[in-house]
C-alpha cells in the first residue's frame, strides 16, 4: 500500500474507556462555516494567480484526503501550518480550485472547524503525550466537475487580513483499484475478537490502552445484521499520527451509542509489525492511506466513509444516519 506524501494533519481528540454518556447520544448539528463567501475574492472569470494577487504568502495547506470524486461535493478535509510548522485553527478559511496552470479558478469554497476534542476518559496515551496535538480540522465541501489533476489553495484571515497559501496538486478520480464508496456493499473480512487472542489485546491494538469494547465481535458476523462502524487505523504505528485520534473519536462515540451500532476496530499491520507488512483486510477494502472508517447500515451498505481526520460530531452524524436503519 503506497504511502502518500501529504502533510500529516496532528490531532487531539481522545481515547479509552466506557460508559454510557446517554444523553449526550443525539448528533449535534454541523458547525457553521467559519466565514461567509462574500468575505473572500471571487473567483468568477479569474485564474488562481489573479485571486491571490496582492496577498501576502501564508501558512502551508495540508489536506488529509487523497481521493476524491467527480461530479459530486467531495470533503475536503485539511489543516494549516504555520512557518514553525504550529496548526492554526479557528481561522476564517476558504479553498479555490482551477486547472494545474491555475486557469478555470472556482470557489470560494469556505471551511467549517470541526472539534476534534474527547472528554478526558476517551484520551489514549498517544494523543494525550503528543505536544503537537491540535483540537480541530477544517472541512469543506469541493465539487469537481471532471477527472484530472487540480491546483487547490487557501485563503485565510489571520490578524485581520486575507493571506494565501501556496497551491498543492490533487487528483480527482484516481487510477486504479479504490476504496468502496457510499452505496456500496461493505467487504466482509474477518476481524479478531478479544476472545480470539485469549483476552491478550496487545496482539490486536497499538492503542494503549487497548479498547476491548472495539474487539468485542468479529465484523462478519455483525455486517448484514446491525449497523456498523469499521475504523481502519493503527495508533501506534501510524505514520500520519492521525490514527490514534481517530480510534480515540470511536471510542467517545461508541460509548453513546452502546449496543445499537457495532464498532470494529481493525491494525493494519501483521502481528503489529511494520516489516511484516499489511494485514489482508486493508488488500478487501483497497485502502492507499491509513486510517479509513466506514460507517455501514444494517443492510450492510455503505452509508459514510471517512479518510482521514474527523471529528466526534461528523462521526456521531454519520452513526445517526444508520442507528435506526
Amino acid at each position: 500500500m503506497p504511502r502518500l506524501l501529504l502533510l500529516a494533519l496532528v490531532l487531539v481528540a481522545a481515547g479509552c474507556g466506557s460508559g454510557d454518556d446517554g444523553d449526550n447520544a443525539a448528533a449535534p448539528p454541523e458547525p457553521k462555516p467559519t466565514a461567509q463567501a462574500a468575505d473572500f475574492p471571487s473567483a468568477s472569470g479569474r485564474t488562481l494567480p489573479d485571486v491571490i494577487n496582492g496577498l501576502p504568502s501564508g501558512p502551508a495547506l495540508a489536506p488529509s484526503v487523497s481521493i476524491l470524486d467527480k461530479g459530486k461535493k467531495n470533503r475536503v478535509a485539511f489543516a494549516l501550518f504555520d512557518d514553525a510548522r504550529k496548526q492554526l485553527s479557528g481561522a476564517p478559511v476558504a479553498l479555490y480550485i482551477g486547472k494545474t496552470d491555475g486557469s478555470g479558478a472556482r470557489g470560494p469554497y469556505v471551511a467549517r472547524d470541526e472539534s476534534l476534542a474527547v472528554k478526558t476518559q476517551f484520551r489514549s496515551k498517544q494523543t494525550a503525550t503528543d505536544p503537537d496535538a491540535a483540537r480541530t480540522v477544517y472541512v469543506a465541501d469541493v465539487p469537481f466537475s471532471r477527472k484530472g489533476k487540480y491546483a487547490v489553495l487557501g485563503i485565510a484571515k489571520l490578524d485581520g487580513r486575507l493571506v494565501a497559501t501556496d497551491p498543492i496538486a490533487m487528483e480527482v478520480g484516481a487510477k486504479g483499484a479504490t476504496p468502496p464508496d457510499v452505496g456500496d456493499k461493505a467487504p466482509v473480512i474477518h476481524t479478531q475478537t478479544r476472545a480470539d487472542v485469549g483476552g491478550d489485546l496487545s496482539k490486536i491494538d497499538t492503542r494503549i490502552p487497548p479498547l476491548a469494547q472495539l474487539h468485542a465481535v468479529d465484523f462478519a458476523d455483525v455486517l448484514g445484521e446491525k449497523p456498523v462502524v469499521l475504523v481502519f487505523a493503527t495508533p501506534q504505528l501510524c505514520q500520519s499520527r492521525v490514527c490514534g485520534p481517530v480510534v480515540d473519536v470511536a471510542a467517545q462515540v461508541q460509548s453513546q451509542v452502546g449496543d445499537d451500532v457495532a464498532f470494529v476496530h481493525q491494525e493494519i499491520f501483521n502481528d503489529n509489525d511494520v516489516s511484516k507488512g499489511y494485514r489482508p483486510q486493508l488488500a478487501t477494502y483497497r485502502l492507499p492511506s491509513e486510517p479509513w472508517t466506514f460507517v455501514i447500515d444494517r443492510s450492510g451498505r455503505i452509508v459514510q466513509r471517512f479518510e482521514g481526520a474527523y471529528s466526534v460530531g461528523e462521526l456521531q452524524r454519520a452513526v445517526a444516519k444508520v442507528r435506526g436503519s
